[in-house]
């Protein structure tokens, strides 16, 4: 059964007194790809980093399995972060190192400072690196320095550099927002097919409704740090959309995916 992911209660006050979240529950309790949904400036990207407290949260609890995250001191948090792993919008890659080096480094919360330093790593973790560039389409890459592949290809090594970590749970943010239409559905393809085939749940900040509904099992709706919507992708409506987004015309992105899904089904 896959790892539960529990959250109670979540609320984050900046100190301008901004409420980014507001008492924001839910659980996950299978291996499904959550997509998050909403305006800018619904909390979206927030709720995915007080999971794993890259931004603290002001109070509720997150439970992960029997780890009750908001709990942990420094030293535990970091073990902690090594069931969580983490995809970024901006890729997060170490632009002057390898392919090779950025999945490398997922494994540095298993290992000894002089270990990474050094770079002596396991015989099974490189064969780890190198079954993993051949499940994303990046075989031959591993010597290839990161600031020389393509929007496309950085996000797939940061997809794979997550997974070396053998985490319980992904957190996804924005990760198709620097990129183009057929690229963005090509790496939620690779990112939903991962997490199915590793028996994962996954939650996905997306801003794209129509990729979110094409490829993902469950819908998490924000509006103004609340959730205004719990349901799967079939659940998505025009009023669903307005109670999320507001008022507006959404019947050409209802049309467009049902024209989508009827096309992937072919």
């Amino acid at each position: 059964m896959s790892i539960i992911l529990k959250i109670t209660d979540l609320t984050k006050t900046y100190p301008t007194g901004t409420k980014a979240l507001e008492g924001v529950s839910f659980t996950v309790d299978k291996p499904q790809v959550v997509a998050i949904i909403g305006p800018s400036g619904a909390g979206k990207s927030t709720l995915i980093r007080c999971i794993n407290r890259l931004v603290e949260a002001s109070s509720g609890e997150v439970l992960l399995g029997n780890t009750d995250i908001l709990s942990l001191n420094s030293r535990q948090l970091r073990r902690a972060r090594r069931q969580m792993g983490m995809i970024f919008q901006e890729y997060n890659l170490v632009e002057r190192l390898t392919v090779m080096e950025n999945l490398l480094s997922g494994r540095l919360g298993y290992v000894g400072f002089w270990t990474s330093y050094r770079r002596k790593f396991s015989k099974k973790d490189f064969a780890d690196a190198f079954e993993l560039l051949e499940r994303v389409g990046l075989s031959g890459y591993q010597n290839t320095r990161a600031d020389a592949l393509s929007g496309g290809e950085r996000q797939r090594v940061g997809i794979s550099r997550a997974l070396m970590q053998q985490p319980d749970l992904l957190l996804v943010d924005e990760p198709t927002a620097s990129l183009d239409p057929k690229t963005s559905r090509q790496i939620m393809r690779l990112i939903v097919e991962l997490a199915h085939e590793r028996g994962m749940p996954a939650l996905v900040n997306i801003h794209d409704v129509g990729l979110a509904q094409a490829f993902c099992d469950r819908i998490i709706g924000l509006t103004a740090g609340k959730i205004v919507f719990d349901g799967s992708t079939r659940q998505i409506t025009e009023q669903v959309l307005t109670d999320i987004y507001g008022e507006e015309d959404w019947s050409s992105t209802i049309r467009k995916i049902e024209e989508e899904n009827e096309v992937g089904a072919e």
